[in-house]
């Protein structure tokens, strides 16, 4: 099988391309460096199943060949890379995720969606269920990174509904390991970076 992974270079987005290939599978890479990393994929340049493609989503993707996924994982996702780049974060968000979507509709593909927490925003409750809304402040310096992953999944359930694309959105947690920057900006490495 091929997948197409956006923001492969970043840290998730390098991490899911090492354990795909683990499986066999065939990874195309798509990544415009804005906040990836060459170093994250430097690994890969001898395997013949990998290959990458320096481009930015919030342009039209052009992908030959067969793909069974494309997977979302393109943005900027540490506080300090979405406030540094606002602009991006929200077309990535926007017309990234639907230049993915309609990657996925013409190859027939699955779409996955990388989204996140932040979708809660600031909750009013604890912990939160999966049908809650959240409580987010638009226009507010998060605004930018929590707005675009809303509307990314809003796009993908409207993709879903009106063109049958196969979709899956997961809001991830916290995440740490390998390839996480020590000054990210995110939780986890904030009190590792802390402690040391």
């Amino acid at each position: 099988m091929r997948a197409v992974v956006t923001g492969g270079a970043g840290f998730l987005g390098s991490n899911l391309c090492d354990k795909l290939l683990a499986e066999g599978w065939e990874v195309l890479a798509v990544d415009n460096f804005l906040t990836g990393a060459k170093g994250n994929l430097s690994h890969l340049a001898k395997n013949n199943k990998f290959k990458f493609q320096k481009a930015n989503v919030s342009k039209p993707l052009k992908v030959a060949g067969k793909v069974a996924y494309v997977l979302h994982f393109a943005s900027p996702a540490s506080p300090p890379d979405y406030l540094k780049h606002p602009i991006d974060t929200m077309m990535v968000g926007s017309v990234g995720t639907q230049n993915a979507l309609e990657l996925a509709l013409a190859k027939n593909a699955k779409f996955f969606l990388a989204s996140t927490s932040e979708c809660y925003g600031d909750p009013e409750v604890s912990p939160q269920s999966e049908d809650y809304w959240g409580h987010l402040n638009p226009i507010g310096p998060r605004g930018v990174y929590d707005e675009a992953k809303r509307f990314s999944e809003a796009m993908t359930m409207a993709c879903h509904r009106y063109h049958k694309v196969d979709t899956h959105i997961v809001r991830i947690f916290n995440t740490y390991g390998p390839r996480m920057r020590l000054n990210d900006g995110r939780a986890l490495p904030n009190f590792v970076y802390q402690a040391l």
